[in-house]
């Protein structure tokens, strides 16, 4: 008999769950089984986890294949036709221990209900499934789950659910046990990071939780956010990144595009100078504070002029890493319904934003030779700055620790040191 076979597609919170998942199914007893954890941000995540599908149940003949994640929960019956696919799972049911139980029944595969999918907008929990220590040096807490926006881009409420926070409480006991067990660096994880704390008593806001976590846990070296919406930075986040050392100095921006009007099409909450006056701001707070950013090209409507205000974002804000999407239209979206740019101006606009990110990067590598960093190894030859810049070392490292080196080079993608 042999373990489950695992695969995750797409975000990094999807790599959490199924380490969730690895636990789950482990403690049921599960065994020759393919899971596939999806996603469904673009179409092309949804036509990947169909060849993914295929492949694994060619590489494991006989074994039940069981589809989960953002794409199963919103269109189930998509996975439920693949002759391959034995079982489709809602992301909520994934993270229940009766799920994986019931999964090692003998008679499971002829079960007659293959799809157990709920409604994800029902669900209010999101602590119950915590993991500790999913990455081998930097750990990845979930503390979010959901979104209350609707962004008319977005597919993603619609497999996660509204927003849930996890409690203050017990993030900080999982932190307390990360640093416990030898873990530098805690990434702060969710869909909507800054909506937490909307649902939970006394409404707190993220940066109550950055600054409890950073004074209760004492011993944390290092402390990190993921993405962020910039409009809904609190006080208190602002204050923690002006005052707190152990908050590390790269925040990644959920802006979605530089041109005003494409930004109302959007439905988001911020426009163009909203963006701008945060990166200032917090610039100003924190001396080289890096920024990454997620921008779409080619949204429903976009001119070129229109994209050239997201083209000129990267400077005005001073964005060093680009996180770029071609738009894709979800089924069900309200943006699949507008007047769509034609595919070929789409690729063109992706590749000159992409082509913008290099040359940022290769500015912000070029000002980092000579520089002492300090640096949290993720390999004998790899870690990252506080800056979350990668670095390749010309010797072996001891793995997980921080080191403070001289950055001597770069390669056009990486810091040498």
């Amino acid at each position: 008999m042999n373990p489950p076979v695992f695969a995750t597609l797409g975000c990094r919170l999807n790599a959490y769950e199924t380490e969730a998942m690895r636990e789950l199914s482990a403690a049921a007893g599960l065994e020759n089984a393919v899971i596939v954890n999806t996603c469904a941000v673009t179409a092309e995540a949804v036509r990947k986890a169909k060849q993914e599908i295929r492949r694994l149940a060619r590489e494991n003949p006989g074994a039940p294949v069981i589809v989960t994640g953002c794409a199963a929960q919103t269109e189930p019956e998509t996975f439920a036709g693949m002759p391959e696919v034995t079982r489709v799972i809602g992301n909520h049911e994934k993270m229940q221990a009766e799920t994986w139980q019931s999964l090692r029944a003998p008679d499971f595969i002829g079960a007659t209900e293959r799809v157990m999918v709920d409604d994800i907008m029902s669900v209010r929990e999101t602590a119950g499934h915590l993991i500790d220590g999913f990455g081998r040096h930097r750990a990845y807490v979930q503390v979010q789950n959901g979104c209350d926006h609707r962004c008319t881009f977005c597919i993603i409420p619609y497999g996660r659910g509204n927003s849930r926070s996890v409690p203050a409480g017990v993030v900080i006991e999982q932190i307390k046990r990360l640093v416990d067990r030898g873990f530098n660096e805690v990434v702060l994880t969710g869909v909507d990071l800054t909506s937490w704390g909307a649902d939970l008593p006394g409404e707190p806001r993220l940066g109550d939780l950055v600054m409890r976590i950073l004074r209760l846990v004492p011993d944390l070296p290092r402390l990190r956010i993921s993405s962020i919406d910039s409009i809904e930075a609190d006080d208190n986040l602002m204050l923690a990144i002006a005052t707190e050392p152990r908050l590390m100095p790269h925040l990644h921006l959920s802006l979605q595009a530089g041109d005003d009007m494409i930004l109302k099409r959007m439905k988001r909450r911020h426009l163009r100078d909203d963006a701008i006056r945060f990166c200032e701001e917090a610039r100003r707070l924190r001396p080289g504070i890096l920024f990454g950013a997620d921008i779409i090209a080619g949204f429903p409507t976009e001119t070129e002029a229109m994209f050239e205000n997201s083209l000129k974002l990267v400077d005005d804000c001073g964005l060093t890493f680009l996180h770029v999407f071609p738009y894709s239209a979800r089924q069900g979206t309200p943006a699949a319904r507008m007047p769509r740019v034609p595919g070929p101006a789409i690729k063109d606009r992706a590749a000159r934003l992409r082509a913008k990110g290099q040359e940022a990067l290769r500015r912000h590598l070029e000002s980092e030779v000579g520089q002492e960093r300090v640096i949290l190894t993720e390999g004998p030859r790899a870690g990252r700055t506080e800056y979350f810049t990668e670095v390749a070392f010309d010797r072996d490292m001891p793995e997980g620790t921080i080191l403070k080196l001289r950055i001597s080079g770069h390669d056009g993608a990486r810091l040498q040191a």
